[in-house]
């Protein structure tokens, strides 16, 4: 997420090896958006407590539901042309809570579901 957000062409990021269903076409639609209005973010987001809250080996598809505290206090928003802070709401969270569904591909781990809460963490 941290390259696709920092790369206003959007190709970099390489989402689909980590992503797919909603949370891919969330998240590229979102950068877009924001891309759109030459925005970019700059910095690290980290995740901390991922915690597994359901667990289905046994499926076709098997997947999980996690939990974890997503921190984007030293992710910054800046306009491409100015390269100067854009204005954000001083309210806003920049911990918080992240429920995550991932489900296991030939491939691998994707998350297919992410979904941020209004709860700090």
């Amino acid at each position: 997420m941290e390259k696709l957000y920092a790369d206003s062409s959007g190709k970099s990021a390489h989402l689909k090896s980590f992503a797919a269903s909603v949370a891919l076409s969330s998240a590229e639609a979102d950068a877009k958006s924001t891309h759109a209005r030459k925005l970019i973010h700059t910095g690290e987001v980290s995740v901390g407590s991922p915690t597994v809250t359901k667990l289905d080996m046994d499926r076709k598809i098997p997947n999980a539901s996690l939990s974890s505290c997503l921190d984007v206090s030293q992710w910054k928003v800046v306009n491409v042309e100015t390269k100067k802070p854009a204005a954000l709401p001083t309210e806003r969270l920049t911990k918080f809570v992240v429920s995550t569904t991932v489900e296991h591909w030939p491939d691998g781990w994707k998350v297919i579901r992410d979904e941020p809460t209004d709860r700090a963490c």
